[in-house]
């Protein structure tokens, strides 16, 4: 079995597992989420999205049959809550990452920052000629930030908020580790 089937084998045990004990029910939901395999809140996060008829990123109570308190949900903010805490072996290989990357260290990372780290020159639309440089650089910095807030300017808050949902469907410390010591370099 390949390594990474076998993990995503073990996260729908571990999950299964935390599903049968487990009485809170945030905790229960992520569990009944994990134990879907590592695309489970993925797929709710798709399941909201075709929910949302009027495609305001917010389910209605007539949108969510079974109701909340307030009346609708923002499901971006739902999926981060219902990811599991995060450890600190997984935050600090992310704030390594993180200074990587901000290289004027400013707390935050822009297209200057990325300059000479993330390289463009076999980018699709950028070998073509269809992007320049800081339209690649751009677009890579848009997919840390989220929701209506893409300004070009990635936070350390923004950083670890993307790779907490990384981390949530990765159950195995040390396959964490390899992806980020691979992608960064680190």
């Amino acid at each position: 079995m390949a390594a990474s089937a076998r993990l995503q084998k073990e996260l729908e045990i571990k999950s299964k597992q935390a599903l049968a004990t487990t009485k809170d029910p945030l905790e229960r939901l992520r569990a009944a989420c994990l134990a879907r395999g590592a695309q489970g809140i993925k797929g709710l996060s798709i399941l909201f999205k075709i929910m949302d008829d009027d495609k305001n990123r917010k389910l209605s109570l007539e949108e969510f049959q079974k109701g909340v308190e307030d009346g609708s949900i923002d499901y971006e903010e739902f999926l981060r809550k219902l990811r599991p805490p995060i450890n600190n072996f997984r935050l600090d290989l992310i704030a390594k990452a993180f200074a990587k990357l901000d290289k004027n260290h400013d707390g935050q990372i822009t297209v200057e920052d990325l300059r000479g780290v993330y390289i463009v020159k076999n980018h699709p639309k950028y070998v073509n000629g269809e992007w320049s440089e800081d339209q690649v650089l751009r677009h890579f910095l848009d997919c840390f930030d989220y929701g209506k807030h893409k300004d070009g300017i990635v936070t350390r808050d923004e950083f670890v908020d993307y790779y907490s949902g990384v981390s949530a469907s990765i159950d195995n410390d040390m396959y964490f580790d390899l992806m980020m010591r691979n992608s960064w370099k680190i």
